[in-house]
């Protein structure tokens, strides 16, 4: 499955696995919200409430899709946060990871705390 994530300076496409986050996920696709920033990640509210997966993860590589439970927002980390040991990306907390992002994520950088963001399903 894939998902288009755009904000007024960019786009990126990500590629999704068959996961029960990416499930209910894809139920309130699209969704537009406003974006914040910490460190070298993007989050945002999605509305979608569900439980950490057995094999939930707090430290991901670039640019993987991740799903904060404990915020119900889609994570999009693209380098350090401020709690990450070196170069690694560690989020708040264990997130359910739901797949990758297709291009650099190093394009994240260019949206700014409040921005609007869209998440909308791409037909394969």
């Amino acid at each position: 499955m894939k998902i288009r994530i755009s904000w007024p300076a960019g786009h990126l496409t990500a590629t999704l696995g068959d996961t029960p986050t990416t499930q209910a996920l894809l139920k309130v696709l699209p969704l537009t919200a406003s974006a914040h920033t910490w460190g070298e990640e993007v989050y945002f509210d999605t509305g979608v409430s569900v439980s950490r997966e057995t094999d939930a993860r707090q430290v991901v590589e670039p640019g993987t899709v991740a799903f904060w439970t404990d915020g119900d927002a889609l994570a999009l980390p693209y380098g350090p946060t401020p709690i990450s040991l070196g170069d690694e990306c560690r989020l708040a907390s264990p997130c359910n990871v739901l797949g990758r992002l297709d291009g650099d994520p190093r394009l994240l950088a260019t949206v700014r705390d409040g921005d609007p963001v869209r998440v909308e399903l791409v037909d394969a």
